[in-house]
């Protein structure tokens, strides 16, 4: 993954950051609701004895006392940021379910209400940086589901408890000096700095290093603010950024070969899917997250708030033999029986396999969670 602004792997295509349940499990933005107990601060001796070495440190690099009293106030230890960190799983996931969550019936009507809300900003966006309004708005809903979940971790607990932790110390030290510089600009309020649990911030996800070296101020208040209700400077941030890193100004980032796409270099992205034309502007895109599937989802997600229709080729069953289809059949008959699979969106993830478990358990079958057409047929 590109590490100039991302952090961590999660499961839509390395997409870091976003941790929010899909109706099959998948995951994609980090929940801005309850904040577990476990990413709440608790004592920690080492953490404090490192706190009190680190701040040394920070002054010699230009952060004052005060920024450094304001900003530990009420910091701490964080062991569930520990516990996500080491505990990330790295898979792949197949082009189509990450297209059934990333460009999902919710996500591209909410991505046309709020790109008709934010249409003027958009254009302006545009018009100054050269990316497609359609595409800023796209990296916005994959990156927290239009503003709803940018997460509400404090990011000085959570980058210096990864600091001290040291498994990426001197990386996640680099991400705290970067977030007291911010603060000591005074572009956020310790308080208000708040993001992922791995430090990723704001409606477009920008980690400090990254926020330092491409967030911009939109609207013109002498402040960068990525954090408030107001998306524009986020939103002109993640254009900034995309230009920097090699938007071409007026051209398609790609498409599906039959339905549109212009000429460019052809991939196949899940073997047996649907191939894609990509030009410079895919590769652009790869910039924010060195992923094809991210690529693809963004610049997918973008032709859908403008208007265009879902992805017309067909992709293979499973690795289980089930096609998108009987994936959600088999979700639907699931709940239906009271097996909730919290939603029907052919993606088999976690929930989907709980309430298979459950499922296979209640009838004398070993609870293995795994989909099946012989399950599928004894659903009926």
């Amino acid at each position: 993954m590109n590490t100039s602004r991302r952090i961590f792997v999660f499961g839509l295509g390395a997409i870091g950051l976003f941790a929010c349940t899909t109706g099959g499990g998948g995951t994609l933005g980090p929940r801005i609701s309850s904040t577990p107990s476990d990413l709440q601060p608790v004592p920690n001796a080492g953490y404090d004895a490192w706190v009190a070495a680190f701040k040394a440190r920070a002054a010699g690099q230009g952060i004052s006392s005060g920024t450094l009293s304001a900003a530990f106030r009420g910091a701490g230890y964080l062991p569930g940021v520990v516990k996500r960190d080491r505990n990330q799983t790295e898979f792949s996931r197949t082009l189509e379910d990450y297209l059934a969550i990333a460009a999902s019936d919710e996500r591209v009507s909410k991505g046309r209400a709020a790109f008709a809300r934010h249409r003027n900003t958009l254009s302006a966006i545009e018009a100054k940086y050269g990316v497609s309004a359609e595409i800023v708005a796209a990296v916005w809903g994959l990156e927290s589901f239009y503003g709803e979940r940018r997460g509400d971790v404090p990011v000085i607990s959570s980058t210096s408890t990864l600091a001290f932790d040291g498994r990426r110390g001197v990386f996640f030290e680099k991400q705290l000096i970067a977030a007291l510089k911010i603060l000591q600009n005074g572009d956020v309020s310790a308080a208000n700095m708040t993001g992922s649990w791995a430090g990723a911030m704001g409606h477009t996800q920008f980690i400090p290093t990254s926020y330092q070296a491409f967030a911009v101020d939109f609207t013109g208040d002498g402040r960068r603010d990525i954090w408030s209700a107001d998306p524009s400077d986020a939103l002109a941030s993640t254009a900034a950024y995309l230009s920097r890193n090699g938007w071409t100004r007026g051209l398609k980032w790609g498409g599906e070969v039959g339905n549109g796409a212009p000429a460019g270099t052809a991939i196949q992205p899940q073997p047996g899917g649907p191939t894609f034309n990509v030009t410079s502007n895919f590769r652009a895109i790869k910039r924010y997250n060195n992923s094809d599937n991210y690529a693809i989802g963004v610049g997918h997600l973008a032709d859908r708030i403008g208007g265009a229709g879902p992805i017309r080729g067909s992709f293979p069953p499973d690795a289980d033999g089930l096609t998108k289809a009987d994936r959600v059949s088999l979700q639907t008959k699931l709940t239906a029986r009271g097996f909730d699979t919290d939603g029907t969106d052919g993606v088999i993830g976690p929930n989907s396999r709980k309430a298979i478990s459950a499922y296979q358990s209640s009838v004398g079958l070993p609870a293995t969670g795994d989909p099946s057409l012989d399950l599928l047929r004894r659903l009926g």
